[in-house]
């Protein structure tokens, strides 16, 4: 069986419901759908709870009204027949009847998760009632019956599996099963959500679970491209992946696909594909085990990087001098991205400066420090294994006119990193782009 994921473009109007239908039925074949919320929904959500929070009832209910009367039009395009636009109206109303609800009570976390839930839980209803209408033996599940995550705010593949193994044996025979992406309990049997990725997340938990054949990632491009199209030109899909390389390249800054959510299919070695709803006879790209030796894939740049540098005599031959440096960080409960290291100094970078001034001024008990702001991680990723001979000098020669404040390579067998100024983001990319693909 597969699993198809769809997001919320996928999803967002009727006419895109009524497309990814005729894709979940076309093959004829038993498959396993997940669901985003309607694009929009889960933002209108969010304001609702941040009004509640604000103790502002009316504007909460003018966004719910606003979404109601919205829903409720979708209602009328999406079915042709009085039954299903009765039922599915019956449903929705009781939805935000709920939303409403929270108006009058006090409000925490816990009813935020609640009301975010929503979304997905009204597209997935949306949806199964549409493929009823249409004839399809269509079994709704629900997630929150199955997806959990533990103490650590995990997902608990064990608890996972025995549920929906359950679960589908008592659904046995359906042609499509749906249900929601990104909503679960926690430990305590909250609803909660799995945070990182989201439905991505959901799918490919899903597909370790009932071992699929393959998952599908629908959204509204044409796989991961080689470069990022919104600032380069002529940028193409890359048809293969190692899993590795695509995390590499989520991590620094293809925001088609989370770092972390792949993870479950990689340990199942199930292949994930990244298709295009609005053009689904594209390739796309492949991500699996599979490695193909000798190609340098793809470029990505992650902006909004701070680097530090620590410098001091006291390094020289010294042990223990970076745990100490480290310790800072991780006691400010900031990641750091790439580490640069020479006898009297280290530089690093990190993307998140919430805690900086601290950590600067830790730092400055063991040497000299100085930062810089607005830089930009440009990654490389490939087979960069180092008997490659030339890969690093052909991306060293590509920016060869740009100022390079630090470079990391040898960390990964899939990753040259170059820390520039964000100012020359664009022409470093471009040259890239110039020099490894055009």
């Amino acid at each position: 069986m597969k699993v198809m994921k769809f997001g919320g473009t996928s999803v967002g109007t009727p006419d895109r419901m009524k497309e990814v239908t005729k894709l979940v039925t076309s093959s004829g074949e038993p498959v396993f759908v997940v669901l985003s919320a309607m694009s929009g929904t889960t933002n209108a959500l969010v304001d609702i709870s941040n009004y509640l929070y604000k103790k502002n009832p009316d504007g909460a209910n003018e966004i719910i009204n606003r979404l109601e009367s919205q829903y409720m039009e979708h209602v009328k395009v999406l079915y042709s027949t009085k039954e299903w636009q009765d039922k599915t109206r019956e449903f929705l109303q009781s939805v935000f009847d709920y939303l409403r609800s929270f108006t009058k009570e006090l409000f925490t976390s816990f009813e935020e998760k609640s009301i975010v839930a929503q979304g997905e839980i009204m597209s997935t209803n949306m949806v199964a009632n549409y493929m009823k209408e249409q004839g399809v033996k269509v079994a709704l599940l629900s997630a929150l019956d199955f997806m959990r995550t533990d103490k650590n705010a995990e997902p608990d593949p064990r608890y996972i599996k025995e549920k929906l193994s359950a679960i589908l044996k008592e659904n046995e025979g359906a042609q499509v099963y749906i249900t929601q992406g990104f909503i679960c309990l926690n430990a305590y049997g909250e609803i909660d959500n799995l945070q990182r990725g989201g439905s991505d997340y959901t799918a490919s938990l899903v597909g370790a679970a009932i071992n699929a054949e393959e998952i599908q990632i629908w959204t509204d491009i044409d796989g991961m491209h080689n470069n990022d199209p919104r600032v380069v030109e002529k940028t193409a899909p890359v048809h293969q992946l190692l899993f590795e390389e695509a995390a590499e390249l989520a991590y620094f800054g293809a925001k088609i696909l989370h770092p972390t959510c792949v993870q479950p299919a990689k340990y199942a070695n199930i292949p994930v594909r990244l298709l295009n709803t609005m053009d689904p006879s594209a390739e796309g790209t492949t991500i699996s085990n599979a490695t193909e030796r000798g190609k340098i894939k793809a470029v990505a740049a992650k902006d909004n990087i701070t680097a530090i540098k620590i410098k001091s005599s006291r390094m020289l031959l010294a042990t223990g001098f970076l745990r100490k440096v480290f310790e800072i960080f991780e006691s400010n409960q900031t990641a750091i991205d790439m580490v640069c290291t020479s006898e009297v100094g280290v530089s690093m970078s990190i993307d998140n400066d919430n805690h900086l001034d601290d950590i600067v001024d830790e730092l400055k008990k063991y040497g000299t420090v100085t930062v810089d702001k607005d830089m930009c991680i440009i990654c490389i990723v490939g087979d960069l294994d180092w008997s490659n001979v030339g890969f690093e000098a052909l991306t060293t020669e590509a920016l060869k006119n740009i100022p390079i404040r630090m470079i990391s390579y040898g960390g990964s067998n899939y990753n040259i990193s170059f820390l520039i100024k964000e100012s020359d983001k664009k022409e470093a990319l471009q040259r890239l782009s110039d020099t490894l693909f055009n």
